[in-house]
């Protein structure tokens, strides 16, 4: 059983709180889920109520997994005990991973000097200024450091979790996970934080119908023009369109659907590299090598290895 345990500090963001509780505190079967602050009792929240969680630091002891929500104010420095606990934990080897200004809560701790990390964008040029150790991307909605995450604000919290499940587990549940809260299964950690215009006005249509048309042909060598002429406008008018919708370009995004085809045919099928390069539109093994090795930091070989040495 992975044991989850999320760290309530003062002023804790009760929504950043509140997403890893409803990813991770409703699948027992695969998680056990605990909320925990510098002591058991009642925290003071952003947004006008206090909390009551039923453990102290004592739960970082045991945890794999820990979790820090965004705080407010983040120049404050977080108690002293809870940084160490945090410490300990990671030397231990436990997966640690901030929500939005959760980030700084790291960073006070050392735990993210010398790593690329983001937090909430409003918020990134602050990290930046007091942690110059920390390479920050403040366009991004989370990065993945291997044993330390972090992810921009609010909603971005939902795709690192989101993303946690996918690594621990694999899409298919991740993608049950998702559809249980109803929430988009899968948004990539490099996809820009802001979008111009993410839901489109009532009068439009958005590209969406034409994003599905393309998951369905990953296989067929599609291109930005095709894409424009399924959608019915020039190609400039559908890239400015696309980016304003996503946050990323349209050969972006492709690349990163083919990625996540590519996983979900390594992580349930025993299909040859050769196969899974075909049908996830990169042609060939070397192709699918050298994408897959960029948006992963691992082989597709040794990705399967991992997935299928992992807990069912």
């Amino acid at each position: 059983m992975h044991r989850v345990a999320v760290l309530a500090l003062a002023d804790v963001v009760a929504f950043d709180l509140s997403t890893p509780a409803q990813v991770f505190g409703n699948e027992p079967e695969r998680y056990a889920f605990t909320a925990c602050g510098v002591r058991a009792g009642r925290v003071p929240t952003t947004t006008g109520f206090a909390l009551d969680v039923p453990r102290g630091l004592d739960a970082l002891a045991d945890a794999d997994t820990i979790l820090v929500p965004g705080l407010r104010p983040v120049q404050w420095p977080p108690p002293a005990d809870a940084l160490d606990a945090l410490r300990a934990a990671h030397a231990r080897g436990a997966r640690v991973a901030s929500i939005c200004t959760g980030a700084f809560v790291l960073a006070h701790a050392g735990l993210l000097d010398g790593r690329r990390a983001t937090t909430h964008w409003s918020y990134a040029a602050q990290l930046t200024e007091r942690y110059p150790a920390i390479t920050v991307d403040p366009g991004v909605l989370y990065v993945d450091e291997g044993d330390v995450l972090t992810s921009a604000g609010v909603a971005a919290g939902i795709d690192l979790c989101l993303h946690l499940v996918r690594r621990d587990h694999g899409a298919e549940v991740a993608n049950a996970v998702a559809r249980r809260i109803v929430v988009a299964p899968h948004r990539d950690g490099g996809q820009a934080q802001f979008v111009e215009a993410p839901v489109p006005v009532a009068e439009e249509h958005g590209l969406e119908p034409t994003r599905a048309w393309a998951t369905q042909r990953l296989r067929e060598p599609l291109t930005v023009a095709a894409m424009a002429r399924h959608a019915a406008c020039s190609e400039r008018t559908f890239a400015r369109r696309f980016r304003a919708e996503t946050g990323t370009t349209p050969l972006q995004w492709l690349l990163g659907q083919r990625v996540l085809h590519a996983r979900r045919l390594l992580e349930a099928t025993d299909l040859p590299v050769e196969h899974v390069a075909d049908a996830a539109g990169f042609g060939t093994a070397a192709s699918l090598r050298a994408h897959f090795r960029r948006a992963t930091a691992t082989t597709p070989l040794a990705y399967r290895r991992t997935f299928r040495g992992s807990p069912p």
